[in-house]
């Protein structure tokens, strides 16, 4: 029984059919995905522009805030960022230092990178200028927290201020932002955090292997008409 072109190109064109759906359905969901994080780095750029005011209650994160308080004797570090100082690789960390407000919840201050070892920190009065982050929860691979050596790789408010003596703390941390002081350190951040977005790499990727699909449909198709219009 003679088998004919389209019978021979049914079941591979409906493999090819279906994995079509799959491609387009991930390169426009990509699509849909670099919109979205786009307005997300929109917002963050025009919180970034805004003037801070004063922290009150609990705002939404990235929240351009001023805060002034006294803060309390005692730091914590977190994290471990290596920096080059004066030509060589420097070991450092965030300093944690919590800020006491007059009628209003102490507030974990991410002051800024410091080398470790941590060189002498001034507490006293302050008022901090910079943006919110929500609190952190560990996960798979986080370090645990070195509680005796104030060392922590989880942001959690509530547990660094357990460890530092201070009950009570508002749920999130404030990130100092600003200029490098005089003295070189803390050094607080210069900008607002960014995400990352390669949603168009991701969708061109998807929408290519669509293309390349395609072609390759074509290129077989055209080889199993081939010999059936040579016969004829």
């Amino acid at each position: 029984m003679t088998v004919t072109p389209m019978r021979r190109l049914l079941i591979p064109g409906l493999s090819t059919l279906a994995m079509l759906a799959v491609l387009l359905f991930l390169g426009t969901w990509q699509v849909q995905r670099l919109m979205w994080k786009q307005a997300v780095l929109a917002a963050i750029a025009a919180a970034e522009q805004r003037p801070a005011v004063p922290l009150a209650g609990n705002p939404p994160a990235l929240s351009r805030v001023r805060a002034a308080g006294i803060f309390a004797p005692g730091v914590a570090l977190y994290g471990a960022e290596v920096r080059t100082l004066a030509g060589a690789p420097t070991g450092g960390a965030r300093l944690l230092g919590v800020l006491l407000r007059d009628g209003a919840p102490p507030v974990l201050v991410d002051r800024g990178w410091v080398p470790v070892p941590t060189p002498p920190i001034v507490a006293g009065a302050a008022t901090i200028d910079g943006y919110l982050r929500p609190a952190d929860a560990p996960g798979m691979f986080t370090p645990a927290d070195d509680l005796s050596g104030l060392r922590f790789y989880t942001l959690d408010p509530a547990a660094i201020g357990r460890a530092l003596g201070i009950a009570g703390l508002a749920p999130y941390v404030l990130v100092a932002m600003g200029p490098a002081p005089l003295s070189g350190y803390p050094d607080p951040a210069r900008t607002m955090p960014r995400p990352t977005n390669n949603h168009l790499v991701y969708a061109a990727t998807w929408y290519g292997l669509a293309l390349v699909l395609l072609v390759i449909f074509a290129i077989y198709s055209r080889k199993v008409i081939r010999p059936m219009e040579v016969g004829s």
